[in-house]
């Protein structure tokens, strides 16, 4: 049959549809690129914050049409969404056929095929009330599924860029945080899973390799294995063919002097730290389930900087959170100011049932949030400026993306320093856009900035 997919949310949804995508090949399936051209079509969705959810909502309901009127004759939803929801979708949506949880990802191939749900991977009647729904999901055991590098996967990223999830889950009880119930408990592939995959996609062409899971710096902590996360690093810093080694979402509270040594002194590993901090407030961090503190944020941030001097540090915020007054907001700008990071995303906080913050008032109306957010990152686009304009006439490589899409005439690429999707470019000028090819690494010079991008002119 004729497959096609959509894939919403982060990264490591991004590379359970990649699961997918090889299983349903393996099967013998052919995976088209428009939906309209679908026997079947897979819609993987977030459920991380509202916006995911709707999206994921309006998502359904855009494919659901192609049912009606176009030759899709089977509609299967997977992911956050239907682990949360799942029984409300079949309920509210007649439309999807198999909605299947977070761990039934090996389970797609009779998703697409039969006439079996999956509820967590375990197979269930196709038609069943919500008692029934409702009772299964009781019941259901542990989520538990973790590809490995056997495991077959059909790369979507640029040739040149590929993401490998060294964990799944998370054991941390943050208030705001929906994802270990979406996700379950932290568990870690074994290292040379994941240095066999990496050797398998550099020998394809993969240029950057980006490690991600709920929390990469508690790798190997559930396997008994202390340091693995520096091990493994200097394992793939030995890989032919690599290039960049990135490393996202790593823990505050567990990211160790070993991990900092291993980034500074391996070659091949971006100069890149991405620490979701969330808030700088005493009280707030608290209120979230947070165990860091100011004072122990600004002296990991002292001790990356010393050992690591041309650090990119990137960060997340929540603004909004229930009990978060003016002083607590005003204290996470003064942090901002202060700390000077490179790139710092803001989101406001979303009210989610299931969550341990679901039991206090959201007391912060919504305009105050939105205005909060406003106010931190016009104080984020200052400190930018200033670190843009200390960069002109540096000399930087940069990984050649392609012609960029709001410009043909133009070369997009990135720095070490910039991740893709979630962080600013580079632009190339002075150049002949003919001239590069995607995953071509070159030196560059910063000759300026444009909004959070850089500009810089290809060295000969």
């Amino acid at each position: 049959m004729k497959i096609g997919f959509v894939s919403l949310g982060c990264p490591k949804n991004l590379v359970d549809t990649e699961v997918m995508l090889g299983l349903a090949e393996q099967a013998g399936h052919q995976v088209v690129q428009q939906a309209g051209d679908a026997d079947v079509i897979v819609v993987n969705t977030c459920a991380f914050i509202d916006r995911a959810k709707e999206e994921s909502i309006d998502t359904i309901l855009d494919m659901a049409r192609h049912k009606a009127h176009g030759t899709c004759r089977r509609l299967v939803v997977t992911g956050c969404l239907a682990e949360r929801y799942g029984a409300d979708l079949r309920d509210q949506m007649p439309e999807i056929d198999v909605v299947l949880g977070t761990d039934g990802v090996p389970a797609i191939v009779s998703a697409i095929e039969g006439a079996q749900a999956t509820s967590r991977g375990t197979p269930v009647p196709l038609l069943r009330s919500r008692e029934e729904a409702e009772a299964t999901a009781t019941v259901a055991p542990p989520l538990h599924y973790l590809y490995d590098a056997e495991t077959p996967r059909r790369q979507t990223t640029a040739a040149h860029l590929a993401y490998v999830k060294v964990a799944e889950g998370c054991d941390y009880a943050c208030a705001f945080c929906i994802i270990p119930t979406l996700r379950g408990g932290y568990r870690s592939r074994p290292a040379e899973s994941i240095v066999s995959e990496a050797r398998t996609l550099a020998e394809r062409g993969v240029k950057e390799l980006i490690l991600i899971s709920q929390d990469t710096t508690m790798y190997g902590v559930d396997r008994g294995e202390r340091g693995a996360l520096p091990r493994l690093l200097r394992e793939l810093d030995g890989v032919d063919g690599l290039e960049w080694i990135r490393l996202l979402y790593l823990y505050p509270t567990t990211v160790g002097l070993d991990t900092i040594e291993a980034i500074a002194d391996s070659d091949k590993v971006c100069k890149y730290v991405d620490l979701p901090l969330q808030h700088a407030s005493a009280s707030v961090l608290r209120r979230m389930g947070r165990p860091g503190t100011r004072p122990s944020y600004e002296r990991l941030l002292e001790t990356i900087r010393r050992r690591i001097p041309d650090v990119t540090l990137r960060t997340t915020f929540i603004v909004g959170f229930p009990g978060e007054t003016e002083a607590d907001f005003d204290e996470l700008c003064d942090f901002v100011d202060a700390l000077s990071f490179d790139h710092v995303g803001v989101f406001t906080y979303s009210h989610e049932d299931g969550t341990r913050a679901f039991g206090f008032e959201d007391d912060v109306p919504a305009a105050t949030k939105d205005r909060r957010r406003r106010d931190l990152m016009l104080r984020q686009r200052a400190v930018v400026a200033r670190r843009h304009a200390a960069l002109v006439g540096h000399r930087v490589t940069v990984l050649v993306e392609g012609r960029s899409p709001e410009h043909p005439l133009v070369v997009r690429g990135r720095c070490p320093g910039q991740a893709p999707e979630i962080d600013p470019v580079t632009y190339l000028t002075e150049c002949d856009p003919t001239a590069f090819t995607p995953g071509q690494l070159i030196q560059a010079e910063i000759v300026g900035s444009h909004d959070y991008d850089l500009l810089a002119r290809p060295l000969p």
